[in-house]
C-alpha cells in the first residue's frame, strides 16, 4: 500500500502530460493531413498565443472538427471512469458501471422518441431528448430501488429493471416507427459517436464532469469508508443513505450528459477503475484522480481508431471499447483469480 501511495503522484503527472500529448497528436490524424506543427499554430492563435501560417481549411479542420472531438473523448472518458469507480465503491460490486442504473436505456429511450415520433419537435434536440430519459430512467430507478429497502442489491436491481424497460420502449418505437435510414442514425448512436462533437458540447460536459470530479473528490473518505460495508460506514459518522442519494444523483447527472451527447459507450466505466486500482490502490483520494485521467487518455485514443480504423468509414466508438475493454477485462479477472488462489 505504501508503494502505490508513492506512486499516485507521478502517475498521476505521467499521465497528465500524456493526455495532452495525446489530444496533440490525435488530432493531426485523419484522412487530411494536419502536422504537429499546424495544430499548435491553430490552437495557439484561437487561444491569442500567436500567429498560425495553417490555411483557414487546416484551421476549420482542426479547431472546428478534430479539437471539440478529441476533447470531449476526454471528457466522456474521464467522466464514465470516475462513475464507474464512484458505483463500484457505493455499490461494493466490482461489476457496477455508469449504466448499471438504466441511465442509458433511458437516454435512449429520449433520443429515439425525439427522432422517430418528433416528440417536443421544435424544442427537443435529439441531446435534449436524451437527457430528459435518462433523468426519468434515473427517478424510476431510485423510487424503485428506495420503495423497496435502498440497499445497494436493491438498486442494481432496480438498474436492471429499468434498463430492461426503456431497451424494450427503445426497441417498440424503432421497429413500428422508424424507417431504414432512421435505424441506422439510431443504431449508430445506441453505440456511442462523438462524429457531431461540438463546442457547445464541450463546454457543458466540461461543466457538469468538472463539478463532479470536484464533489466526488470531497467525498473520497466518505467512499473509503463504505469498503467497509454501510453499517461500518455509519458507525464511523457517515450519513449513509444521504450519501448513496447524493452520489448516486452525482453519477446519474454526469452520465446523462454524456450520454445525451456521445450516445452510449461502454466498458469505460467497468474496465478502466480496475486498472487504476491495480496501478495505485484502493484509496480513493489517489484512485479517482488516477482513474480520471486514465479514462481520458484511453477514450482519446479509442475514438481515434473508431475514426481512423477503417479509412473513410468511421465506425461507432463503443464498438471499439468494446473490443479493447473485454480482452482487459478478461485478463484482469484472470489476474484477480490468480491472486485468490
Amino acid at each position: 500500500m505504501t508503494v502505490a501511495r508513492r506512486a499516485a503522484t507521478p502517475i498521476c503527472a505521467v499521465s497528465a502530460v500524456l493526455l495532452i500529448i495525446s489530444i496533440a497528436v490525435t488530432v493531426s490524424i485523419g484522412p487530411a493531413n494536419v502536422s504537429l506543427r499546424d495544430v499548435y499554430g491553430v490552437i495557439g492563435q484561437h487561444l491569442g498565443l500567436g500567429e498560425s501560417t495553417a490555411s483557414r481549411l487546416t484551421d476549420g479542420i482542426v479547431w472546428q472538427l478534430r479539437l471539440p472531438r478529441a476533447l470531449l473523448a476526454a471528457l466522456c472518458g474521464a467522466g464514465l471512469a470516475l462513475c464507474g469507480a464512484i458505483l463500484q465503491s457505493l455499490l461494493r460490486n466490482p461489476l457496477a458501471d455508469p449504466f448499471v442504473l438504466g441511465v442509458s436505456s433511458g437516454a435512449s429511450t429520449g433520443a429515439v422518441l425525439v427522432a422517430v415520433l418528433g416528440v417536443g419537435a421544435g424544442t427537443l434536440t435529439l441531446s435534449g431528448g436524451a437527457f430528459l430519459g435518462a433523468v426519468l430512467s434515473f427517478a424510476l430507478m431510485l423510487a424503485l430501488a428506495y420503495g423497496a429497502g435502498g440497499t445497494p442489491d436493491r438498486v442494481i436491481l432496480a438498474g436492471v429493471a429499468c434498463t430492461q424497460l426503456f431497451s424494450a420502449l427503445t426497441s417498440l418505437v424503432v421497429l413500428s416507427s422508424a424507417n431504414a435510414e432512421q435505424t441506422r442514425g439510431i443504431l449508430f448512436w445506441l453505440l456511442g459517436s462523438l462524429a457531431g462533437a461540438s463546442w457547445a458540447d464541450v463546454t457543458i460536459c466540461a461543466i457538469v464532469v468538472g463539478a463532479g470530479c470536484v464533489l466526488c473528490l470531497w467525498f473520497a473518505p466518505t467512499l473509503d469508508a463504505f469498503a467497509f460495508g454501510p453499517d461500518a460506514a455509519a458507525g464511523l459518522g457517515v450519513a449513509v443513505g444521504r450519501t448513496r442519494v447524493v452520489l448516486l444523483l452525482i453519477t446519474a447527472v454526469v452520465t446523462a450528459t454524456l450520454v445525451s451527447a456521445a450516445g452510449a459507450i461502454g466498458f469505460v466505466g467497468l474496465v478502466l477503475p480496475h486498472v487504476a486500482r491495480l496501478l495505485v490502490g484502493p484509496g480513493h483520494a489517489r484512485l479517482l484522480p488516477v482513474t480520471i485521467l486514465t479514462g481520458a487518455v484511453f477514450m482519446v485514443w479509442a475514438d481515434t481508431l473508431a475514426r481512423s480504423l477503417f479509412g473513410a468509414r468511421e465506425v461507432p466508438v463503443g464498438v471499439v471499447t468494446a473490443l479493447l475493454g473485454v480482452p482487459a477485462f478478461a485478463v484482469l479477472l484472470a489476474r484477480r483469480r490468480r491472486q485468490l488462489t
